[in-house]
């Protein structure tokens, strides 16, 4: 047994071989290549041989590898009609719908929250991402992914246009009569978005201005949004996230549009259960009319 190496090594071997494709092992198994490709060399190290030839653009598999997938593949089997015999069919009927903090108490938590008074029986599991990297890394039935909406075998549904606009507090508001007149105030940035505070600032004609402004850098928007309600200085946000601005108001209503926005996100062409469709029809009839 001090042999054996883990589960998903093993799982990650038997898809690779099977389809012969570190891509499609990683699709199949709701992992990235990089991830495939890593479990397989900490394999053959544990094993001490090569499961794997690698060209440029294709894989074969070594005669060991040739040699060790029929076991493998029969212990799977083996291990899935032990636990049909023993538990019988227990499916599980909960739903994992990952996505954004911010996403997640600004747009997601009242949708949410309707969702379940009229499908109590449907059991979700909300689970947290902050960078793209961290999307896909783990199975999920639906995301609410930030970016263009152009995923590789996942169909996406815009939330709506997407455009930034600043808020702050009702007093700080008060002092800012103008967009010159951020000069001197903090701007909250949140790291890793294709447009931010720059473009905002050259869209109104005060290109110049943010060497004249302190600033404060967070990587997610919900650290940037609670440091605004503390009048921490004025964050820039999309507006799809100001349903509810919880004390939060427009100084300038100025926006500036972003080729980047929120989508709701699904495997393509994969079946789901009942439960994780339900509550994709319940989401996407709640997104907003616009471009998808």
């Amino acid at each position: 047994m001090h042999r054996l190496p883990p589960l998903h090594w093993l799982q990650a071997f038997e898809a690779s071989a099977r389809t012969l494709s570190f891509t499609a092992a990683g699709q199949e198994l709701s992992v990235t290549q990089a991830a495939i490709s890593q479990r397989i060399r900490l394999l053959e190290d544990r094993l001490g041989q090569p499961l794997f030839v690698r060209y440029p653009r294709s894989l074969t598999l070594t005669p060991a590898g040739q040699a060790w997938l029929p076991s493998v593949q029969e212990a799977f089997a083996r291990l899935d009609e032990g636990t049909l015999e023993v538990f019988g069919e227990t499916p599980d009927r909960s739903v994992t719908l990952r996505t954004t903090p911010a996403l997640q108490s600004q747009w997601l938590a009242p949708r949410l929250a309707r969702f379940h008074l009229a499908h109590p029986e449907v059991t979700v599991r909300v689970v947290s991402a902050v960078w793209s990297s961290d999307f896909g890394a783990e199975g999920a039935d639906i995301e609410l992914r930030y970016g263009q909406g152009e995923w590789r075998g996942m169909e996406s549904i815009s939330l709506g246009a997407s455009s930034l606009l600043p808020v702050c507090t009702p007093p700080l508001a008060e002092r800012l009569v103008s967009p010159d007149a951020l000069a001197g105030q903090t701007l909250l940035h949140a790291a890793g978005f294709a447009v931010g505070w720059p473009a905002w600032l050259e869209h109104v004609g005060c290109k110049d201005l943010s060497s004249h402004c302190h600033s404060l850098i967070c990587d997610n928007l919900s650290m940037v949004m609670a440091l605004a309600r503390q009048g921490a200085g004025v964050a820039l946000v999309h507006r799809c996230l100001l349903e509810d601005p919880q004390g939060l108001v427009i100084p300038f209503d100025i926006e500036v549009p972003s080729r980047e926005g929120f989508w709701l996100c699904r495997p393509h062409n994969e079946p789901g259960s009942v439960e994780s469709e339900r509550l994709w029809r319940w989401l996407a009839g709640e997104v907003a009319p616009g471009p998808s």
